[in-house]
């Protein structure tokens, strides 16, 4: 009987897999990799916008239809999830982010939700105690408009180095505003940095001084770089190993965390050659597992030089695209940087800091269509968003053969109601992030007034109508990377206490995650392989906890990522 026995397993063993090939040859019909099934499966695709299930082989998808439908491509070697009801739709796409910076982030003292000057002190002295001597301290996050009460004394909010300097006085401190456009040094930072009440604004900077001409530690755009450039050569002084450990542990950590949030592609907005030589090592040994959509950020020699070298599109399997070039018209709104108009209306006579001058600009968009490359502007200030679509209009008509260059204005946050047209008129796409408008809107009043707010504080609807494509991302690590807490941003526009800011410009559900998927997509060229769900596409899926496109929206926040599928590859959870 056990003789017998063997036998049978043994030719079922092999009939079986046979009769399976036999079936799908009768069907045309080749086994998937992957199929997910049960769900509510939301393509963005006109066509199919909505379907059961999905069969994914290789890297893309294979077909979309009812779970009966794709049952046929299921086979002995299919990976099969049943998603039991649960929203897939088109991976994320944050079309605004720092990846390096996000992972640096990870390793340094992270400040984001600090309520008080005095508990950043202590946790900075808290970090001296583990800290060698001579060690920096490094930290980012910091707010002085999100902060309980002001710091005594203070100057425009900011307070004096002294409390942080005597917690640390043999270990360089600097910590970098939330933004990213402004820094806080100790006493220890400015003196290697050689800053002293003689020391001058450099362009598009500014140290701030208390009323006997002392700098207080804060630093302000470009001033940043004077203090930056201490710890460099500090830095520097690394071994080429400790070097190249650290900047791997920047990118591992960076991937891990757009992935655990549901991320497929990231739009890296601004990163150097050598940054660019670091991504292809690790897309050559595929082990980038996220999409990478780069912006090169360096001068505009340089670029002239070596643009033509570094330009790679869909690099180590689909995954590193170099295309763009990234450049600072101005700051940011909080720290008061960003180029306005006219004054702020808490800063009299203050319209804030061009951070790069438009004849220099002007010499970026030349290189940018002499070598075929995508321009991003940062511009935040509505002065900034004017002289960049200044610069690309005369950029477009002294090259009018040059046809879909998709150039983007990053950030766009504060626009003069005469410009808002002109973005969908030069086909200009708004690189915008939703959870800007909610972090930023306490302080947007007492900023610009209301009536500069209201006529273009994140004016998401009036760019639609205008026919402008709007992105939506994080601007990571200034805010948190999770797109759901950005995409309930965008829907609600809805603050900590409970009000809302600026109603009319909310994005509709549909809106926003086509602002999170399609338009990053389309932003950066790639439209037709991600964005949406379709046969042939990339199978870059995220799998959500909650249907955020029906849920009530005070659910919205509590989704979570069940599932980041790259290429047909479940990535997260690992």
């Amino acid at each position: 009987m056990l003789k017998g026995h063997k036998v049978r397993t043994l030719r079922a063993g092999i009939l079986l897999p046979l009769m399976v090939s036999l079936c799908f040859a009768q069907q045309g019909k080749q086994a998937a990799d992957l199929v997910l099934r049960g769900g509510k499966i939301v393509t963005l695709n006109a066509a199919k916008p909505q379907a059961q299930a999905l069969a994914v082989r290789g890297d893309a998808i294979e077909a979309l239809g009812t779970n009966a439908e794709i049952q046929a491509y299921i086979g002995p070697a299919t990976k099969v999830i049943d998603l039991r009801g649960k929203l897939a739709i088109p991976g994320f796409i944050d079309s605004h982010a720092h990846f390096m910076g996000m992972g640096q982030a990870k390793m340094n003292l992270d400040l984001m939700h600090t309520s008080s000057w005095d508990e950043i002190v202590s946790l900075v002295e808290q970090a001296v105690k583990k800290a060698q001597p001579g060690e920096w301290i490094l930290g980012r996050g910091w707010h002085q408009e999100k902060w309980s009460k002001k710091p005594e004394p203070n100057v425009e909010g900011f307070p004096l180095h002294d409390s942080l300097s005597k917690v640390s006085p043999e270990n360089p401190v600097l910590l970098t505003h939330a933004s990213g456009h402004a820094t806080y040094a100790n006493a220890k930072a400015m003196q290697l940095a050689s800053i002293t009440r003689e020391t001058q604004n450099p362009r598009g900077g500014e140290i701030l001084h208390d009323a006997r001409g002392n700098p207080i530690g804060v630093f302000r755009e470009t001033a940043s770089d004077l203090v930056g450039g201490a710890l460099t050569a500090s830095l520097s002084k690394r071994t080429p190993e400790q070097i190249r450990a650290a900047e791997r542990k920047e990118v591992e950590l960076a991937i891990r965390e757009c992935l655990s949030k549901g991320i497929t592609t990231f739009h890296d907005a601004g990163a150097s050659f050598k940054t660019v030589d670091l991504y292809k090592e690790f897309a050559q040994q595929d082990q980038l597992r996220v999409r990478l959509y780069v912006m090169l950020q360096e001068s505009n020699v340089r670029l002239a030089q070596s643009a033509d070298k570094y330009k790679i599109i869909n690099f180590g399997n689909k995954h590193l695209t170099v295309r763009a070039v990234k450049r600072l018209m101005d700051g940011a709104l909080g720290s008061r940087g960003a180029w306005l108009l006219q004054s702020y209306q808490d800063l009299p006579g203050s319209t804030g800091l061009n951070t790069t001058s438009v004849e220099s600009m002007a010499e970026t968009a030349r290189i940018a269509m002499e070598h075929g490359l995508q321009l991003c502007t940062h511009a935040i200030g509505d002065r900034a968003n004017r002289e960049a679509l200044d610069i690309y209009e005369a950029a477009f008509k002294a090259n009018p053969a040059a046809k879909d260059l998709r150039w983007r204005v990053e950030h766009a946050q504060h626009i003069s109601a005469s410009d808002i047209p002109r973005f969908g008129a030069l086909d200009v796409i708004a690189a915008m992030q939703g959870v800007h408008c909610t972090s930023d809107a306490p302080y947007v009043l007492a900023r610009l007034g209301t009536r500069r707010a209201e006529e273009g504080a994140y004016a998401w609807q009036k760019l639609m109508k205008s026919g402008a494509v709007i992105s939506n991302g994080t601007d990571a690590p200034v805010e948190d990377v999770n797109p759901i807490a950005c995409y309930y941003a965008t829907v609600s526009r809805r603050l900590k206490d409970g009000s809302v800011f600026f109603p009319d410009q909310r994005m509709s559900r549909e809106e926003a995650l086509r602002s999170y998927t399609w338009s990053g997509a389309y932003a950066a060229f790639e439209e037709d392989i991600k964005g949406s769900l379709k046969t042939g596409k990339l199978a870059d899926i995220t799998v959500l906890s909650k249907d955020i496109l029906t849920v009530p929206e005070d659910q919205i926040l509590s989704t979570e990522v069940l599932y980041t599928i790259v290429g047909g590859k479940i990535l997260y959870p690992e």
